[in-house]
């Protein structure tokens, strides 16, 4: 039988592999490059395609594609979102992503990007408060324990320079999960019986709850002046965290305004109601934090280009490594023209 030609193979990166990649690169370092990575394409943010992503929703969940290129590059990233899966015992979100070659159409990497999301959604938020939150800022206030919370408080750790983290759940147990799986990692770990006891000191907010409804996770009087709020939990049509009167009183950064729009926590507010996009400020032509006072709101629903710029690192670093698999995944005939010939051929 022929045997598949070079072309034919695409890396593989499977869950094993990303987990020996992360821990080879050591993960506060990873986080702290793939910031940079997705600063870079911030700054490229105008020679991208930007589409919101398409979501086929039901009443548990979302599955979603998120694509984009620069133009030499395209990606996609396949993500679902159950918040009901944890009592299953499956994970709330999965992922996959692909990097392809504009100019020829071929794939030039697959990865597992469940773990992948969780550390660009962690490099994400901490490169956002690199650009917002106080310059002072040594104390986290970590809303909801689940699978993402660790990542985003060693991500402000590495990035932004916190040394304290107040974390709350409604859920003990996961609360009491984050601290041990935090214990050792250089923060200190306060665990709080209420949000307003984890507010206390907090420069930074992070709220990243998952249950898909309209929620009110902080209310107005828990927020006080010159704070930073990373909302993430939000991310799809019914799904919120604030309540509206501190969107109102909050200066608002988006990545993308017709996707936030839809998902994020501005889906409660006016359709014209004053966003800046996140790009702008990195590059210069928007302000970003401009008084002590000032409370700044990253409403956050995750972006393609942020999963570009994730494969677009995990395929640099898999360079000079053994730790991908060669997928047999594209049909490479010798004539390009003779498909059916190559089928054929497979008889033996």
């Amino acid at each position: 039988m022929p045997q598949p030609s070079d072309r034919a193979y695409v890396p593989f990166v499977s869950v094993e592999n990303m987990m020996k990649l992360v821990h080879t690169i050591g993960l506060e370092r990873m986080l702290v490059e793939l910031a940079g990575y997705i600063e870079d394409d911030f700054r490229r943010w105008p020679l991208f395609d930007k589409t919101p992503r398409v979501a086929a929703h039901s009443p548990v969940g979302v599955i979603e594609l998120m694509p984009t290129s620069d133009g030499e590059q395209y990606a996609f990233k396949y993500v679902n979102g159950h918040p009901t899966n944890t009592k299953a015992g499956l994970q709330t979100v999965t992922a996959f992503g692909l990097l392809a070659d504009v100019a020829t159409g071929y794939p030039t990497l697959l990865s597992e990007m469940t773990v992948l999301t969780a550390i660009r959604t962690a490099a994400t938020s901490a490169m956002v408060a690199k650009h917002l939150a106080p310059k002072v800022a040594k104390t986290m206030a970590m809303i909801g324990n689940g699978a993402q919370s660790e990542f985003q408080s060693l991500a402000m750790k590495a990035v932004v320079g916190i040394d304290t983290v107040r974390l709350y759940d409604i859920d003990r147990a996961a609360t009491a999960k984050a601290a041990r799986n935090l214990a050792g990692q250089g923060l200190t770990v306060v665990q709080c019986a209420t949000p307003e006891e984890a507010m206390e000191g907090a420069e930074i907010i992070t709220t990243c709850t998952a249950d898909k409804q309209y929620a009110t996770i902080l209310n107005d009087n828990m927020v006080g002046e010159g704070v930073h709020i990373n909302a993430i939990g939000g991310d799809c049509p019914g799904k919120t965290e604030l309540a509206p009167a501190i969107l109102h009183r909050s200066t608002i950064f988006v990545e993308y305004p017709p996707q936030t729009r839809v998902e994020g926590e501005i889906q409660q507010l006016d359709e014209d109601h004053p966003v800046t996009e996140l790009w702008q400020v990195i590059l210069g032509e928007a302000e970003g934090r401009v008084s002590p006072q000032q409370i700044t709101l990253f409403d956050s629903v995750g972006f393609a280009i942020e999963d570009f710029s994730a494969l677009r690192y995990v395929r640099d670093r898999l360079e000079g490594t053994e730790l991908f698999d060669q997928l047999d995944m594209l049909a490479d005939p010798d004539d390009p023209r003779d498909l059916f010939g190559m089928l054929q051929r497979a008889k033996g």
